[in-house]
């Protein structure tokens, strides 16, 4: 069997901070964040709603699309490195609140690519036959570990949440091949102290690097070519590493999502948000092949491609 997406679901806060607002709270300039990120502005959740909140508004709506009990889930994954509390784990709170009675709990942390540690973790249970149904989620309250006086992070973060249901689908479709990897040597420049610290030049260059890579190693596992994919979902933390990705798979413009405008970086949220953008669009139809890619702290790496339908 092969396991795919057969429920999707997302969650944003109502509060959109702009390029404007920053401007009077660090130096820095609209032009300069555009031009350099591709960020207009991002959703930034109030100091009444933590990262579970976030989480559960996703998983509500993707279990809902599956068209599912809550109780038939076995697992539930939940990527994030901003969870409300060390412990319990984000997964757990889900599975209480959901009414996932049935499920196992656990959360994960890869940062930005996380949700596709996630991806890649279900889909083994689903093909062994472990499990019939699994929630992943991808959630990040970025706004609580971020610095607002440093002009290099502050314009780049936002919160937010996105969530699939895997189960096992047609032949031919689903996830096709992965590629997963790490680079601990990196994890000195992307990492947590009380907020974020970023070595901005040496994370673009691992990206632009990682990124293309893996997007063409999932597409010679899968054995296929770039000619083959419809849509590539980047995670979407710089225009710039975007587009290196997209030029990389030789796609024109119109087949590469793009939300980082509007969300800014949601880290482990990124992939997830933006694809169920593109299917409420009607951008995503039965038998369309997808990359997804994503990179994070850690220094982490994930692909996948994956053929759309139940």
């Amino acid at each position: 069997m092969n396991a795919g997406i057969i429920g999707i679901g997302r969650c944003l806060p109502e509060k959109i901070l702009t390029n404007a607002d920053l401007e009077k709270m660090v130096d820095t300039s609209d032009e300069w964040i555009r031009t350099r990120t591709g960020i207009e502005e991002r959703r930034i959740a109030d100091d009444d709603t933590d990262t579970s909140d976030l989480a559960y508004e996703a998983a509500k709506n993707a279990i809902a699309h599956a068209n599912i009990p809550a109780e038939e889930i076995g697992m539930i994954i939940v990527a994030t490195v901003t969870p409300d509390r060390p412990f319990p784990s984000v997964a757990t709170m889900l599975q209480e609140r959901l009414g996932a009675v049935n499920a196992a709990a656990m959360d994960v942390s890869a940062a930005c690519a996380g949700f596709m540690y996630g991806m890649i973790t279900a889909k083994q249970f689903i093909e062994s036959g472990s499990y019939k149904y699994i929630l992943v989620v991808g959630v990040e309250k970025l706004s609580k570990i971020t610095d607002w006086e440093d002009r290099n992070t502050a314009v780049l973060f936002g919160d937010g949440a996105g969530a699939v249901v895997l189960g096992s689908v047609s032949e031919g479709r689903g996830i096709l091949s992965f590629d997963l990897g790490a680079d601990g040597s990196g994890g000195k420049h992307l990492y947590q102290e009380d907020y974020i610290v970023m070595n901005g030049r040496e994370v673009f260059k691992f990206a632009v690097r990682q990124m293309g890579e893996s997007s063409v190693k999932v597409l010679e596992k899968a054995g296929l070519s770039k000619t083959d994919v419809d849509l590539l979902i980047p995670h979407q933390a710089n225009i710039r590493i975007m587009e290196a990705s997209r030029q990389r798979l030789e796609l024109p413009e119109e087949k590469m999502s793009k939300t980082v405008h509007k969300y800014g970086n949601t880290s482990s949220a990124s992939i997830p948000i933006a694809l169920a953008e593109e299917l409420e669009a009607g951008r995503v139809k039965d038998d369309d092949l997808i990359v997804m890619v994503g990179f994070g702290g850690g220094l982490t790496w994930g692909a996948i491609a994956l053929r759309w339908g139940r």
